[in-house]
């Protein structure tokens, strides 16, 4: 009888740890010294744990580490209360981070409106779709929000929240036009700017990354880039109707991400 959690329990059980202890990966990744994609690869059970960085874990986690590899922790009413208040707490973090720069994400619009408003597939649906893998994609890359929009994992896929209201301001104050018109024969929404981009709000590196998605993907169908990113991990792996956490960006594998990992091959 296997008395030891699987590669896959203890990766959860870590993650857990972690979180209670009030840790980031970052954080845990440092202790150990280790990469942080190492550590979440170790979340998801899809890495395993040499000798040493167990030692150094159940430090890190202030457990023993004959506890961390127990088949099962029975937690103390003490260790469940402290628990408690820390979800209670990150909660009350995840409110409000990421925080939306609703400046930065104007601009970020036009760039992208700019570019891409000619192409007559271009309308809501796509849009909504490039503003998400731009902000993903950043934060997978540079461990950093881009515009610090939230995102809900809705039928059609991610869907930035508050998008109508800046929108709306947008149109009132005459930077973009909307337009209805028709797509193979299906309603479209689609937008116009009226007024160029301040660049010097979008950094270099940010530039890049909204220039490699508008590549990408600009030239696909609402209903090719949608089904592309309901496989996509944070979508996948959130519950409908609910935030994305950003933090699933970094539990991507080929092609959604665009960190390059380190191949960490299996330890005897």
């Amino acid at each position: 009888m296997d008395l030891k959690p699987s590669r896959k329990e203890l990766g959860t059980r870590i993650a857990e740890l972690r979180k209670s202890k009030g840790l980031s990966q970052e954080d845990l990744a440092k202790l150990l010294n280790i990469p942080r994609p190492s550590l979440a690869q170790i979340e998801v059970g899809k890495r395993n744990i040499s000798v040493i960085e167990l030692i150094k874990l159940s430090n890190a986690l202030k457990i023993s580490y004959e506890k961390l590899l127990a088949k099962d922790i029975k937690k103390t009413s003490e260790e469940i209360d402290l628990a408690e208040k820390v979800e209670s707490m990150q909660h009350e973090i995840r409110i409000s981070i990421p925080e939306l720069n609703v400046e930065k994400f104007k601009q970020i619009l036009l760039y992208i409106l700019e570019r891409t408003a000619g192409k007559p597939n271009v309308g809501e649906t796509v849009l909504y779709k490039l503003l998400y893998f731009c902000d993903f994609n950043y934060y997978e890359l540079y461990e950093a929000h881009l515009t610090g929009a939230e995102y809900r994992k809705l039928p059609y896929g991610p869907v930035p929240l508050k998008l109508d209201g800046i929108l709306n301001q947008m149109l009132e104050n005459k930077q973009i036009q909307r337009m209805k018109t028709d797509f193979h024969g299906y309603p479209q929404t689609r937008y116009f700017p009226l007024i160029k981009p301040d660049l010097a709000r979008i950094s270099g590196a940010e530039k890049q990354i909204i220039d490699q998605v508008i590549e990408r993907f600009s030239d696909w169908s609402a209903s090719s880039i949608s089904e592309f990113s309901h496989k996509d991990m944070p979508w996948k792996a959130s519950k409908d109707g609910e935030a994305i956490d950003y933090e699933l960006a970094f539990y991507r594998e080929p092609p959604y991400s665009i960190r390059t990992y380190e191949n960490n091959e299996e330890l005897p």
